[in-house]
């Protein structure tokens, strides 16, 4: 017996690479829900060297998992994974697609 997945769209690739941009194209033109993967975007505040999208970017397109968590809290993959998979979740209830 296999469980069907939901589908889930992966831009990657690396920093400067424009992906940020192409997500927001993405989202306005289909309905997509972005969720980022960055390990350091996770943490406010850490907006310097991290090409951390903008707030007019994040108006256009918001990410989900960026600014959760203050810098001296700890996070490991395990809770990552937890909560991209409830992002996961919430997104494919709304009927929408993952990026």
């Amino acid at each position: 017996m296999s469980q069907q997945l939901p589908l889930v769209l992966f831009l990657m690739g690396p920093t400067a690479s424009g992906k940020t941009e192409l997500a927001i194209r993405l989202r306005q033109q289909y309905p997509v829900e972005i969720i980022s993967v960055d390990s350091a975007l996770i943490y406010k505040g850490m907006d310097i060297g991290t090409a951390k999208p903008d707030a007019e970017e994040l108006a256009l397109a918001p990410h989900r998992l960026i600014d959760i968590l203050d810098p001296a809290e700890s996070y490991s993959a395990a809770d990552f994974r937890r909560d991209a998979l409830n992002e996961i979740a919430k997104i494919h209830a709304e009927g929408k697609i993952r990026c």
